[in-house]
């Protein structure tokens, strides 16, 4: 696996996919610049080395070229986190973006215009791949966010750099955090899967039976093992379709030999509103008219024993709905006994877009071993799927 830190970059033109598909408020000003942060290592490695730098990346889901998604706007906030000037190419292919490429001494850092303001960027075009492939010397991949994507930009590029391609820093951080759950973990494994619905995790859970001991399944998923075995949910949500799908799941984790670790009490409200009247309640015996909303502290208690017997743990998804103040206490209560268990010594990934965010609002950030920055192509990599943007660099 070639990363940067298998070429020296002295007098090179680095063209690196970043992924600043950074939010934006409505001044266009980037309010959260993580994913600025976290290419940082990689765009200094090689100014360090001596090279320059031509930065492609998306912004939102432009129909065409649409002013408000245009990258300049996050130039500013690129200079505070890289302390470095940005110069700016207002196409991302044509005359302006290659004479600019061209005049790049080095040291200098180019930002290119929205890579989506091109249909062909999506559409995975390799006329527009190749007059981008114009633009470097060395290609780099450290858009993980994309990489699931076969993009030109993540993957019909590389083509174009058979020998001179390689991971930037958090891609390669990426995919050996993946590796450390999936096939290196330390037993015993856990994953600990939230959110709503079995459907979009259904082939994660199938795919990691193989790799973990111990699954805690919290979040709306709950509901629908909870009445596929007889339990009386209420109005919780619950995915009828897949009750058949629940009982199957826990049969092949049975005969696997891992444990399913489900609520048994949850905190039910008779509203899905924050100021809902709400009663701790037997995960089984809800009655109608309430709905669970939140882990019980029986629950809390079951997994933060589990969380903290294992030594590798994977988190994707929340237990409860923690936009709520009311109902966040169990996914605050799972984020420490997590970070518990990391700082005794285990290995910690938290990824897939809900949890990130618990993670950052309730500040487990530098408490957990990695928080991954990609949420679509996280899950794939947990599917099992090998990844277009990685493939490409391996190839």
């Amino acid at each position: 696996m070639k990363t940067i830190n298998d070429f020296n970059f002295q007098d090179k033109k680095a063209l690196i996919r970043v992924d600043f598909n950074v939010p934006l408020d409505d001044n266009f000003s980037v309010s959260d610049a993580t994913r600025i942060i976290s290419a940082k290592p990689t765009i200094i490695k090689i100014l360090e080395d001596g090279g320059s730098c031509v930065l492609m990346s998306h912004l939102g889901r432009p129909k065409g070229v649409q002013e408000e998604y245009s990258l300049k706007h996050i130039i500013s906030k690129i200079e505070d986190v890289l302390g470095v000037e940005v110069k700016f190419s207002s196409n991302c292919i044509g005359k302006d973006a290659e004479d600019k490429a061209n005049a790049l001494e080095p040291g200098e850092i180019l930002l290119l215009e929205n890579l989506r303001f091109h249909e062909e960027e999506k559409q995975g075009d390799r006329d527009f791949a190749e007059q981008l492939s114009n633009l470097g010397d060395i290609y780099v991949n450290d858009a993980f966010g994309t990489a699931h994507r076969a993009h030109a930009s993540t993957t019909i590029v590389a083509e174009f750099f058979p020998e001179n391609k390689c991971f930037g820093s958090l891609l390669a951080q990426e995919i050996e955090s993946i590796k450390k759950v999936m096939d290196d973990g330390e037993k015993p494994v856990l994953a600990v899967l939230g959110g709503a619905k079995v459907s979009s995790k259904i082939t994660v859970i199938e795919n990691i039976l193989d790799k973990v001991d111990h699954l805690i399944i919290g979040g709306g998923m709950t509901f629908t093992f909870v009445k596929a075995q007889g339990g009386k949910i209420g109005d919780s949500i619950c995915e009828d379709d897949k009750m058949e799908l629940a009982l199957d799941i826990m049969k092949q984790a049975e005969a696997k030999g891992v444990k399913i670790h489900i609520p048994v009490d949850v905190l039910a409200a008779d509203a899905f509103s924050n100021d809902a009247n709400t009663k701790v309640m037997d995960v089984r015996e809800i009655p109608d008219g309430w709905q669970g909303l939140d882990a019980g502290p029986k629950s809390l208690a079951n997994f933060d024993a589990v969380v903290n017997q294992c030594k590798t743990i994977l988190w994707n998804g929340p237990l409860g709905v923690f936009e709520m103040e009311s109902f966040a206490k169990g996914t605050i209560a799972l984020g420490n006994s997590i970070a518990n268990s990391t700082k005794n010594g285990a290995f910690s990934l938290v990824g897939g877009g809900d949890s990130v965010a618990a993670v950052k609002q309730f500040g487990f950030e530098k408490k957990v071993s990695y928080v991954s920055t990609g949420g679509g192509a996280m899950l794939e990599s947990l599917e099992g799927k090998t990844l277009p943007g990685i493939a490409a660099i391996l190839a």
